[in-house]
């Protein structure tokens, strides 16, 4: 059965006696997609961070139905794939390696590793380009491949850090889209933004302004452009 609740309580996150995160309370269901909004320096990145189980938080917990996440608990972050700003990818592989590497970690089978990751990288309009090098890519390209890798993992929880950032018009609805897609299958979404039309397409809104929640809710749609 898919997760349905990714909690955190009590979130705080302290790097050299500064408080990046600040007593964040956040809960994400699945089925719905939860935007994490604010200006830049907000804590945005570090509440992923510490929602997938990729940093340790300083106070407070994250369960994802009930269950702890830790760094060290591997069989629940396998049900957690995460788009990373800095995108995460090995520069000297291919694109189509970097993808099916991450399923191999989860031993899918040979075939099955073939097939998703060729499903994803058609999916993100870069199965044309799958064999070329990392390195060789543009940023956009990069963030698509790393979209792609996360949603080969057909994941419980994905957690995207400014997922459509290097990305076109046209790129940018297509990522959005996948996002939208996965959510309504029954996932558990979380996207940081900045991005208002990314922001329009997500069903909630946790706004954050120096580690701490101002405003959090269903999102309000925009009326015009």
């Amino acid at each position: 059965m898919s997760a349905q609740h990714l909690v955190g309580a009590g979130l705080s996150y302290t790097v050299a006696d500064r408080a990046i995160i600040d007593t964040v309370n956040v809960t994400a269901g699945a089925g719905r997609l939860l935007a994490v909004c604010g200006p830049s320096g907000a804590g945005k990145s570090s509440l992923l961070g510490l929602l997938g189980g990729l940093l340790t938080p300083s106070a407070g917990t994250v369960s994802l139905d009930g269950r702890q996440i830790r760094p060290s608990d591997a069989r629940v972050r396998r049900s957690i794939a995460t788009v990373l700003q800095g995108y995460g990818l090995v520069s000297a592989l291919t694109a189509r390696e970097n993808v099916a590497i991450s399923l191999q970690a989860r031993r899918a089978p040979r075939g099955e590793v073939r097939q998703r990751t060729d499903e994803a990288l058609e999916q993100v309009g870069l199965a044309d380009v799958a064999d070329h090098l990392i390195e060789d890519m543009s940023g956009g390209q990069q963030q698509r491949v790393a979209v792609a890798r996360a949603l080969a993992m057909a994941p419980e929880v994905l957690l995207a850090d400014e997922p459509t950032a290097e990305l076109d018009a046209e790129n940018r609805e297509r990522v959005v889209d996948l996002l939208v897609r996965l959510g309504r299958s029954g996932a558990i979404v979380v996207i940081a933004t900045h991005d208002p039309d990314v922001i329009d397409r997500c069903d909630d809104v946790l706004e954050l302004d120096a580690g701490r929640v101002v405003s959090e809710g269903p999102a309000v749609r925009r009326l015009g452009p």
